[in-house]
């Protein structure tokens, strides 16, 4: 039986409630890992304030983290398991799930059946979701959303040190002479580095700073050099740099005695073409001679790297350039993966994916295996890894696997082929999805849903992007019948018979029994050793602060390999030859490259829940080259359609030179239930690295052309509304929601039509029409408040958009309709600086007026900028444009 297809109710709930205390927590967005001071208000809210005790952060924020109270409310939660589309009760839901998963087992083997987890669960509880798949269901086909961002990560570390191991810490980008961004747009995605690494700068101006990005992103703003490289030419780039290093003489002959295959490695870079990089050059000999005249060199990346069909061979030709100058593991020195889930590390710490053991224990060695099954005295385990992502959803769509549990993620919003995901999901015998909001994507596919706890309401722990492993504290009640994840595992465990080994009665009790693993591990080799905590008490669980890996009698925490001993079976570190590879173009005109947006995280679950965060970029837009754009007949704010073989997406073009010609970009947010044209991951190929399984998320190609609707329109509205037109983006504003829409057909009368649209059948109406030009203006209301209203034109509506806004469920006189701001209240627009909402006119009129001509004095004046500080290169590049002619000269 297939669940109801329309969407699944939901429950407001009581206001939560909760302990009176000051908590200090970890912030839930990206690898950084920053501390929260959380205070509840006892009336279901709290206040967020940086920790300025944690060592991540020091108290600073990025937007996203300033605005986590935003984000704690109940509307769209799922607070109640569903069975088939029906209310039911925890037991009965349960009872479904194991039962289910048990007979399929039964029926097909251990191989029939998945977990698809998340780098947003805590630590505890992939802990128990990987013992569960591996140890007693006995199969290896747990794998992870982290996936699509870090594996290529951890394939190049375990190939070159043996062991997946960041080597340095934070402070090194802080001590280093040279900072090496590649494929890091550090200002959006990791705002809080940025800040430390602007800092530093600031403190010593000799320090350098080289971004390689094909995008001239934020984070260029601080660079001294932008290699603007060709898309893919990572490889040719890393390789002319080991060429020049061995042909100067820049090696470290002393720490080359630590590491073997260098002359295959140093041959293959001889033998690659530095044109392969598409720079100039200037450009090339300028990097060359800096990066080999600088002993204190840290070279950062991130998913410009990873997400690549070559994300393993690129990872590792960074690495053989520090390998063979031995810049690793001492301070301002060294490699770093900077990841982007905030807890993807601590996934790969518990072996929660398809192809890695617990601990950074691997599966394919005997006696791992053997030392894993032992400690859990588990009935069976996997000899060989399991299917990573790509590959577990084509063996659901195929059949292979029958039963599919999804915890935390978004597939079919997130994956590639997005489109194919959901079909495959459909067609699967049997969905779990456990989660927190009831109305994404994928949880209306499943069978069964399970209601979980959201951050600010579970405890446990995180690990950020240097090793550091910080607790995340309960400050709100769990809401309706929610519960921890890991104590659904465990339930769903002990009704299939094994009570015993997942007996738990708290989250510390799981963190104890992974830190004795650990040890376990430790004794075999493993870097990974937190055996210090083993039999950690429930107080010193809730005191624990925050410490970095390993921490075990031998060693506490640090830097590895700074001294030539690595984790493999001689001891020695790798270089790998490695050679770059043309992809093929496909036959379509246009390369598009994904990925994030300043304000916005992943599928927008949590941050779409911000009126704050959504005022920045309120729908899914394009950014497109100036050339490409007058090739199409596209200006600012037209609408694009991308389209390949796998669907069509609708965009809304931003023309900017920050993107090269022929190499658009979007980024990946938005879904079915915000934007459902706007769903880019379904035009992503699914095409692995073939090492690592990550999928190349940068390269799709794709063909564009310019949308041209009937109408186009601006809607708020104080209830939520889904429109059914071509184009719709859907974004949250202070007592409503605001809406963008544009549609190839036009209905004959606007007012029956807004009132459809709104679901307001009775509500009074103002409304001003001109057909022949193909304006309408509709404006509702009741005793005299605005309820909702639509402007129509046959170009996209030019409107005061956030005043208009901010007029929900206010007096609703005759100049709303005039869709202009009075002028007691001018228009902020669009929020540039979203940690202290400062607008762009704001903004622009402080500039125009010559009171502030500096990102220092926009901040002095406005307090734009002083906070996060991703927003400073958007404020020196409106600086620029709107800078009285006088001052300019």
């Amino acid at each position: 039986m297939r669940p109801d297809p329309r969407p699944v109710p939901t429950q407001t709930g009581p206001a939560q409630t909760g302990p009176a205390q000051t908590v200090r927590s970890t912030c839930p967005y990206c690898g950084v890992g920053c501390g929260v001071i959380l205070t509840p208000d006892r009336a279901g809210g709290l206040s967020v304030s940086g920790d300025p005790d944690h060592p991540a952060n020091f108290g600073r924020l990025c937007s996203k983290g300033s605005a986590l109270a935003e984000t704690v409310g109940l509307d769209g939660r799922l607070l109640a398991p569903q069975v088939f589309g029906q209310a039911a009760g925890w037991d009965v839901a349960l009872e479904v799930v194991a039962k289910r998963f048990a007979r399929t087992i039964a029926a097909h083997g251990p191989d029939s059946v998945a977990l698809y987890v998340s780098g947003q669960m805590l630590t505890e509880d992939y802990y128990v979701a990987n013992k569960l798949a591996k140890g007693y269901w006995g199969t290896a086909n747990i794998d992870t959303n982290s996936r699509l961002c870090m594996a290529s990560s951890v394939a190049g570390h375990r190939r070159a040190f043996g062991s997946d191991t960041v080597p340095g810490q934070y402070e090194d980008l802080e001590l280093a002479d040279l900072v090496v961004l590649v494929g890091s747009n550090l200002a959006w995605c990791h705002p809080v580095l940025y800040q430390r690494l602007c800092a530093a700068r600031a403190a010593r101006p000799e320090m350098r700073v080289v971004v390689v990005d094909p995008r001239r992103t934020a984070t260029c703003e601080i660079a001294d050099l932008h290699l603007a490289i060709a898309p893919g030419g990572d490889i040719a780039l890393f390789n002319a740099l080991l060429a020049e290093v061995e042909s100067t003489r820049r090696t470290n002959p002393g720490f080359l005695r630590h590491v073997t295959g260098a002359g295959a490695a140093f041959a293959a870079a001889r033998a690659g073409d530095p044109a392969g990089a598409g720079l100039s050059p200037a450009d090339l000999r300028g990097f060359l001679d800096l990066w080999t005249g600088t002993q204190k060199v840290v070279t950062v990346y991130s998913q410009g790297v990873n997400q690549s069909s070559q994300g393993t061979d690129t990872v590792n030709a960074i690495l053989n350039c520090h390998l063979a100058t031995g810049r690793i593991g001492r301070p301002g020195m060294g490699p770093f993966s900077v990841t982007g889930q905030p807890n993807a590390m601590g996934g790969r710490e518990v072996g929660g994916m398809a192809n890695m053991l617990a601990c950074h224990l691997q599966i394919e060695n005997p006696a791992h295996r053997a030392a894993v099954q032992g400690f859990w005295a588990s009935p069976a385990m996997p000899d060989k890894p399991g299917l990573k992502a790509v590959d577990m959803f084509r063996a659901v769509g195929e059949g292979r696997i029958k039963a599919i549990w999804i915890i935390h993620t978004n597939p079919v919003a997130s994956m590639p082929e997005a489109d194919l995901v959901a079909a495959a999901l459909r067609a699967c015998p049997f969905v779990v999805v456990q989660d927190v909001m009831a109305g994404t994507d994928t949880a209306r596919l499943a069978h069964v849903l399970l209601p979980a706890t959201a951050w600010a309401e579970k405890a446990g722990t995180v690990t950020n992007s240097e090793r550091r492993i910080s607790r995340q504290r309960a400050v709100l009640s769990a809401p309706g019948q929610a519960r921890d994840d890991w104590r659904i595992l465990a339930d769903v465990a002990r009704r299939m018979g094994w009570g015993a080994a997942f007996g738990w009665q708290s989250p510390a009790e799981v963190f104890a029994e992974h830190a004795a693993l650990s040890g376990v591990a430790g004794a075999l080799g493993s870097d990974f050793d937190i055996s210090d905590h083993a039999g950690i008490s429930q107080a010193a669980y809730e005191a624990l602060a925050p410490v970095t890996w390993p921490a075990n009698a031998r060693r506490r925490g640090g830097r590895f390999f700074g001294e030539g001993r690595f984790h493999t079976p001689d001891g020695k570190g790798r270089m790998l030859a490695v050679a770059a590879r043309v992809d093929a173009a496909g036959g379509l005109p246009f390369r598009l490259n994904t990925g994030r947006s300043r304000d916005h995280w992943h599928t927008m679950t949590r941050t779409g829940q911000s009126p704050r965060l959504s005022s920045h970029m309120a729908e899914p837009f394009l950014e497109l080259h100036p050339q490409d754009a007058a090739d199409l007949g596209v200006v600012p704010a037209d609408l694009v359609e991308l389209s390949n073989r796998f669907g069509r997406v609708i965009l809304r073009a931003l023309v900017t030179d920050r993107v090269a010609p022929g190499q658009p970009f979007a980024p990946i947010h938005w879904t079915g239930e915000t934007a459902p044209s706007g769903r880019v991951d379904l035009l992503v190929p699914a095409n692995p690295d073939q090492i690592s399984g990550q999928p190349d998320s940068k390269a799709a190609r794709v063909s564009l052309r310019k949308f041209t609707a009937r109408w186009y329109g601006y809607a708020v509205a104080a209830a939520d509304f889904r429109p059914d037109c071509a184009y719709w983006a859907k974004a949250r504003v202070r007592g409503g929601w605001r809406v963008e829409l544009a549609a190839e057909q036009a209905p004959l009368d606007w007012v029956t039509h807004a009132r459809g649209l709104f679901g307001l059948h009775d509500a009074e109406v103002a409304s001003v029409t001109d057909t022949g030009r193909g304006l309408a203006r509709v404006a509702f209301h009741l005793d005299g408040r605005l309820l909702a209203a639509l402007f129509v034109g046959p170009e996209p509506v030019a409107l005061a958009r956030d005043q208009l806004a901010a007029r929900l469920g206010e007096t609703a006189p005759q100049e709303v309709l005039a869709g202009r701001s009075r002028a007691d209240r001018p228009d902020p627009g669009p929020a540039v600086c979203a940690c202290l909402n400062v607008g762009l006119n704001t903004i622009r009129a402080a500039i125009e007026a010559g009171r502030a001509l500096s990102v220092t004095a926009l901040g002095d004046v406005l307090g734009a900028g002083t906070s996060c500080g991703s927003c400073r290169p958007d404020l020196a590049a409106l600086i620029g444009r709107h800078r009285p002619k006088q001052a300019a000269e």
